[in-house]
């Protein structure tokens, strides 16, 4: 099975406004580059994003090393989704899961891989981690119309 390692970044500014997602993919010494972004979003919409459309391109069942500078996508899936599934897609005070369509896509596409979650502190020198941060910027960018 072939091993990949993700990279991936989303943020708005402001947040909700604008927002963009970046991903770094590297397979046997082979990167790719991918970025989006949306008009109107959120940071949490585009860094699920950013992990959804970044699982999307692989052609096969891998084992993933996913990296993300996201607490909140890296603790729903490995914490939270599960007992939101359980409780028919409410959280622990009976209220409707935000971005619960994102999650349910992530929860598709998790299932074709094998993924280990890894959490690193945004913006702290991780080369690929700032690579993503920039990539979301010119998603952004490139969502509104703008020039990179």
């Amino acid at each position: 099975m072939k091993q990949v390692t993700i990279y991936t970044d989303g943020g708005c500014d402001p947040n909700p406004g604008p927002g963009g997602w970046g991903a770094v993919l590297i397979y046997a010494g082979v990167r790719r580059e991918l970025q989006g972004g949306e008009r109107a979003t959120t940071n949490n919409r585009m860094e699920m994003t950013a992990a959804i459309r970044a699982l999307e391109t692989l052609k096969e069942s891998c084992e993933v090393r996913m990296i993300t500078d996201s607490e909140y996508l890296r603790n729903g899936i490995t914490q939270w989704m599960a007992g939101w599934k359980a409780k028919g897609w409410k959280t622990s005070t009976r209220q409707p899961v935000k971005n619960q369509d994102l999650w349910i896509a992530l929860d598709a596409v998790v299932a074709v891989h094998t993924v280990k979650w890894e959490w690193t502190r945004g913006h702290s020198g991780n080369r690929e981690n700032e690579r993503c941060h920039r990539l979301a910027a010119m998603g952004r960018r490139e969502a509104l119309g703008s020039p990179k």
